[in-house]
């Protein structure tokens, strides 16, 4: 099942190659296309080799550096806030530079988290048990995290990582009281943090507006859905869409799942969605031989549904099923962190869940002998 899961991620990252290719034209004839594709199959080659390495890091390793992991995080957010250190980019200093390389810390983030949160909560169980002395210490890595990121500012990222982290406390079977107990306390911070700021109010009420009518709806909406719908039922062909052509805005990055809908029209968006149905049916069988609420099991199960879950919701930005929000499309948008965290995040699902099965059968062995097919 393993080689399924990994097979349907390279079907993904092969789509992401061609895809970026295509999306990258322009009206001007030029060298930018063969520029975009250069720098995809560089960051591919750099992210297949980082997953590789991490499919190989044990489980033990993971848990035990969980608190320097989350260090490092907050030292690079920090970093990035920086004046002259981090990079502001329209309004919004999220990256940093070196040389031509660019990172997103914020990024990281989305493996870092679901690692300190699924060492808490094992070591929380397993030791004094869940009680309301240890919800401080369960969410310390949050309260210092999310009001960096926020700062950036990134509101998008704040929502995706406290939901990451809180995905694996539902996982790891955290109890439900508490869950209720923190979203009650926590709902001021949320409507202050969704008090939002003019452009992101824009956002809202152009999302609305898209339903209602779609020429005050914002541009990047109405070109998506424009590009969407010209594909027809098989589109126009690789290379032969025109939205992207200087009309779609960010059409190799954000809403190259539009451009994928114009040129290989509704069967090609229908397979895609195929495809991610089967990364997560795969990825969910992935784990199922591990001990269900072991360390492993919690993290390799929450790493596989954000995965999904921002497939997802890129395919529901593209549709104007939600408000615009920049969320890449994973294994098939072009950028480099992203790719990085979501291959990175595959290996240590397929390393998780070697030694979780390894583990299950040693313990399965000192119970008594047992019978194991394939």
């Amino acid at each position: 099942m393993r080689r399924l899961f990994v097979g349907l991620i390279c079907v993904l990252l092969g789509v992401g190659v061609q895809m970026v290719h295509s999306a990258s034209l322009t009206l001007l004839p030029g060298q930018s296309e063969t520029v975009f594709l250069g720098r995809h199959l560089v960051f591919l080659v750099i992210s297949v080799a980082c997953g590789y390495a991490a499919s190989f890091v044990p489980a033990r390793i993971l848990k035990a550096n969980a608190g320097n992991f989350c260090l490092v995080l907050i030292l690079l957010l920090v970093a990035v806030l920086i004046p002259g250190v981090g990079t502001r980019v329209n309004g919004a200093q999220r990256w940093l530079r070196l040389g031509g390389m660019s990172l997103q810390p914020s990024e990281l983030g989305r493996i870092l988290l679901p690692i300190m949160a699924a060492k808490t909560l094992t070591e929380i169980r397993d030791t004094t048990g869940f009680s309301l002395k240890s919800i401080p210490r369960t969410f310390l890595p949050l309260i210092f995290i999310l009001p960096l990121v926020a700062k950036e500012p990134d509101l998008g990222a704040t929502v995706f990582l406290a939901l990451g982290f809180v995905i694996a406390l539902f996982i790891g079977g955290w109890p439900m009281r508490y869950f209720i107990g923190i979203a009650l306390l926590a709902l001021p911070a949320a409507v202050s943090l969704l008090a939002l700021k003019s452009y992101q109010m824009k956002r809202i009420s152009g999302f609305m507006a898209a339903w209602q009518d779609l020429s005050q709806a914002p541009w990047q909406i109405r070109q998506s859905l424009l590009s969407l719908g010209s594909g027809g039922l098989q589109g126009t062909g690789v290379g032969g869409g025109w939205q992207k052509l200087s009309y779609l805005p960010e059409a190799n990055t954000d809403f190259v799942f539009a451009v994928i809908g114009e040129e290989l029209g509704l069967a090609g968006t229908l397979g895609l969605i195929f495809v991610w149905i089967g990364v997560f049916l795969t990825g969910r069988a992935v784990m199922r031989p591990m001990q269900r609420g072991s360390f492993e099991w919690i993290l390799g199960s929450t790493l596989v549904i954000q995965i999904v879950l921002q497939a997802l919701a890129n395919v529901a930005v593209v549709t104007s099923m939600v408000p615009p929000k920049g969320v890449p499309h994973p294994f098939v948008s072009y950028g480099g962190t992203n790719l990085l965290v979501n291959t990175v995040a595959v290996g240590l699902i397929v390393g998780l869940s070697r030694s979780g099965t390894q583990r299950t059968l040693q313990m399965s062995n000192v119970g008594g002998p047992a019978t194991h097919s394939n």
